[in-house]
């Protein structure tokens, strides 16, 4: 939206297992349905209780993996966890992105579970994903002149 409405000027898209889609079909979605955290029908419940109606669930500011035209986005870290719904909805977002000449990273923890960057303070991966965001964050901050 920012780019489509001339602004605000956005110097960098920190990506940590987002919701890029209103489809739960996807291989990730059916592997990880339960069990692991994040399930399958609670983002259906989040979805409800987000969208005004459903048919809002494919306008592209609210999944942006429904946008014609992602050329022209700011740079990105995409973070992905091997046992999560989300999964493959943001790796394909990445791929995306990637094919539309942004310039984005996607790394995927394996053996992690949606919000296991909210334990850095016990996972090692859960660790090298805040450096990983924080090395990202720092270099983007830096070309843009924000301290």
């Amino acid at each position: 939206m920012a780019r489509d409405r001339g602004g605000p000027s956005i110097a960098f898209q920190f990506l940590g297992y987002p919701i890029t889609d209103y489809d739960f079909d996807t291989p990730s979605y059916v592997a990880n349905a339960e069990d692991y955290g994040l399930s399958r029908a609670d983002m259906i419940w989040f979805w409800q209780l987000y969208l005004s109606t459903k048919s809002d669930g494919v306008h592209p500011y609210v999944a942006p993996m429904r946008a014609s035209n992602l050329s022209a986005l700011p740079p990105a870290l995409v973070i992905t966890a091997e046992f999560d719904p989300l999964r493959d909805e943001a790796e394909a977002y990445a791929a995306r992105l990637r094919t539309a000449g942004v310039e984005v990273a996607c790394t995927r923890y394996d053996g992690m579970v949606h919000g296991f960057m909210g334990a850095a303070h016990i996972l090692d991966k859960g660790r090298q994903a805040m450096d990983e965001t924080a090395t990202a964050l720092r270099a983007a901050f830096a070309l843009s002149g924000v301290r």
